[in-house]
């Protein structure tokens, strides 16, 4: 089997769905995997002229792509059909596309009640959190045993591990709200790593390309104080259409920090780079980005892509630069 791995470098929100979704287009593919997280998430994605926000559901199912739901996810009965029947009121075959694991944990409605109590990190409030704890608290309910899922069902394995399986596996949130690698305790609580993928059942050996998604500055959603104090950021936001897919809230804003993304790139063992929504910047020509404590600025955007190309000369990586900042 081969495997692709698809991972945002930030905080989310960097426009993986868009990645996703060009790469589905090539054909290349028999599956595509959710591997972590639940309908906290939102991906946005413009198909046939259409904009669609996907939350459980992977965007295999745009191209007739069979589309699991991994057990390293956990999935809400309730959102999980009503995105199908969104998906399939804008004219998508998704019933017979989309799968879950087996072993795939069910968020509750005492899950979402728990959630809706939060007020510490500034969560989604979609359940995604207890329904892990219990996961690991040994006492979560499984996809399994939720009759109304039966017609979904599948063993992951017995799926995945055959010969010519070649699969895009999606992922949700970002490196900097991974569980172990995020700025604890104001994290998601699942691997937003190559590592979550793998954790789904897939061997090391298996993973040839790692496609790394990212932005020319960083956006985060919750209660850490996180954007920066110069006016400019508001911009930033209201240019780039800074707001949650899934909750409508306000991202908050700052310039690019190239610790971050160098540490992602390690972690993950990126091998393709997508700077999305270039076009944002190039909007108000401010180019900037810290390292070291330090606000480097760039006078152009050559500049500040030749930043990049200079720090990552020796890595082999395959590094492209995106606008269409309203297709994000």
């Amino acid at each position: 089997m081969i495997v692709d791995v698809i991972v945002d470098l930030q905080y989310g929100d960097c426009g993986k769905g868009k990645v996703t979704h060009h790469l589905c287009s090539t054909g290349k593919y028999t599956h595509v995997v959710r591997y972590n997280g639940g309908c906290n998430a939102g991906h946005t994605i413009y198909h046939n002229g259409k904009k669609f926000v996907t939350h459980h559901i992977p965007a295999g199912v745009f191209f007739g792509i069979k589309s699991i739901i991994g057990p390293g996810c956990v999935v809400n009965p309730e959102k999980f059909f009503e995105e199908i029947e969104t998906l399939e009121a804008g004219g998508l075959e998704v019933r017979n596309m989309v799968k879950i694991a087996k072993n795939t944990h069910v968020i509750t409605t005492q899950h979402l009640d728990s959630d809706g109590t939060d007020t510490k990190i500034g969560t989604t409030k979609r359940g995604n959190g207890p329904a892990y704890s219990d996961k690991y608290a040994r006492t979560g309910v499984r996809a399994e045993m939720v009759p109304e899922l039966s017609e979904f069902m599948i063993d992951f394995l017995e799926e995945m591990h055959q010969d010519d399986t070649i699969a895009l596996f999606e992922g949700a949130q970002g490196f900097g709200l991974d569980i172990d690698w995020g700025d604890y305790p104001y994290v998601t609580s699942s691997h937003c790593t190559v590592a979550g993928a793998l954790l789904n059942g897939i061997p090391p050996k298996a993973v040839r390309n790692v496609w790394g998604v990212a932005k020319p500055y960083e956006t985060y959603v919750g209660t850490k104080d996180f954007q920066g104090k110069d006016p400019i950021f508001d911009k930033i936001c209201e240019i780039g259409q800074e707001y949650g897919a899934t909750t409508g809230r306000k991202r908050q804003t700052n310039w690019m920090s190239w610790e971050l993304i160098e540490k992602a790139i390690k972690v993950n063992g990126v091998t393709h780079l997508v700077v999305n929504k270039m076009d944002v910047l190039r909007e108000i020509d401010v180019w900037k980005a810290s390292l070291d404590k330090n606000l480097l600025n760039f006078s152009t955007e050559r500049e500040f892509q030749d930043f990049f190309y200079d720090n990552l000369s020796d890595s082999g990586i395959s590094i492209y630069f995106s606008g269409d900042k309203a297709r994000i």
